[in-house]
């Protein structure tokens, strides 16, 4: 375990890092089903965007209306999505069929699915699938890799973060493991991140807590531009370490800083695994005239094909770096813009050689034969990318991350249902 510079205490153990909470996965093939147990929880979740949406979605959306879950069955292989009023008949049965398994009421359990979207579920795989890992439900860091690993589709590893905080002398634990490496977007991705605290929080004020993560994480990633139809984010809360984590209607803020860091990391580790990615990019904007543009410039950036393929060309383009902030909707002066890149962000290491300016306050300092673009070139041949872009209008901020755009992106997708 470790400190990070937050005075947050990052622990093993996933999602079982918290206490009262039990889970295993099964995969199979390209099949998988995961089940988490964390009985009696005030819950709330976050689901796509898309007017396209998965019958596990349709199905958790109205599970969690009261505030109430127990447990969550996910798989992974197939999304159940577009699949008609059978889609829909194949969720109840894999919800109806956990529950006896497990002897939780069905109203309590949460569904979920990812993969391929438009077949018909395999229940014949499925569900022995499920009743394999209703017996091997257990409190273990290796039963939520397992879990990370069942509700894998492209994802080349398991993604899994916890922490640890002292609210007032008393220890508090958030774990969460996800999934999610291609098409993913603002506004989530084919994304499924379970996490759960022992905390005693209300629903009303988890899904504040959830919104106000997602809004900084997983809504500030992009892989491919492509939003999903099941991505679903889930907090749930047992209340087993006796500590409130709400007074007077104000969420504590060492809980909102943690619950933060777990999504960010969550996050993070999705766009590090992207399909077919070599490099990992972080764009950060200040200086905007609002926040709200601060998001758009930054997420604009990310989602830029034209920038990525530039990233996986190890090419310093400023100018579809800019070209990319100009049509992203926010407001903006070109003749006061800088822009920098490196491997950590000027703006925090000024005087530091692993980053340089390409731009400043509108002035291009890296043309042809120039040291700070001979300087850029080196600096792009490594893993981590930052790019620093000062809008110089007022104090907005954001922070949006991405991956380069490989060939190997092309070659999974293209042979993705085959």
């Amino acid at each position: 375990m470790s400190i990070n510079e937050d005075n947050i205490k990052i622990i093993e153990g996933g999602i079982c890092a918290v206490s009262g909470v039990e889970t295993a996965g099964i995969k199979q093939g390209k099949y998988g089903v995961a089940i988490i147990l964390s009985l009696d929880s005030n819950a709330a979740a976050v689901f796509t965007s898309n007017k396209v949406v998965a019958a596990p979605v349709i199905h958790t959306k109205e599970v969690i209306k009261d505030g109430k879950l127990s447990a969550i069955v996910a798989n992974s292989g197939n999304a159940n999505c577009f699949t008609g009023s059978h889609g829909i008949e194949d969720c109840e049965y894999i919800v109806e069929h956990t529950s006896k398994l497990i002897n939780i009421p069905k109203d309590q359990i949460a569904s979920s699915s990812t993969g391929v979207i438009g077949r018909k579920m395999p229940m014949d795989i499925i569900e022995p699938l499920i009743d394999k890992v209703s017996l091997k439900l257990t409190h273990s860091a290796e039963a939520s890799t397992d879990a990370a690993k069942a509700i894998m589709t492209t994802d080349t590893h398991p993604k899994e973060c916890a922490v640890e905080i002292n609210i007032e002398g008393k220890p508090v634990r958030i774990g969460g493991i996800c999934k999610g490496s291609g098409m993913i977007a603002p506004n989530m991705g084919t994304m499924l991140a379970y996490i759960t605290t022992d905390a005693i929080i209300d629903s009303k004020y988890i899904n504040i807590a959830l919104k106000n993560s997602v809004s900084k994480s997983f809504n500030m990633i992009v892989v491919d531009g492509d939003e999903s139809t099941n991505d679903t984010a889930i907090l749930l809360a047992n209340g087993k370490s006796n500590v409130e984590v709400v007074s007077g209607d104000i969420i504590n803020k060492d809980f909102q800083k943690a619950l933060d860091y777990v999504c960010i990391n969550l996050a993070k580790q999705m766009v590090r695994d992207g399909e077919g990615a070599n490099k990992f990019l972080e764009v950060n904007i200040k200086g905007a005239s609002s926040p709200t543009d601060a998001v758009l410039a930054s997420k604009s950036v990310v989602s830029s094909m034209l920038f990525k393929s530039a990233l996986f060309g190890e090419d310093p383009n400023w100018g579809r770096i800019v070209s990319a902030v100009g049509y992203s909707g926010c407001e903006m002066d070109p003749n006061i813009i800088s822009i920098s890149i490196g491997n950590e962000s000027i703006f925090e290491k000024p005087d530091s050689d692993k980053s340089v300016y390409l731009v400043k306050n509108g002035e291009i300092l890296a043309f042809e034969g120039t040291d700070n673009l001979i300087t850029a070139e080196k600096l792009m041949s490594s893993t981590d990318i930052v790019v620093d872009i000062d809008l110089n209008l007022s104090d907005g901020e954001a922070t949006a991350w991405g991956c380069d755009l490989s060939y190997d992106y092309v070659k999974i997708n293209g042979e993705y249902t085959t």
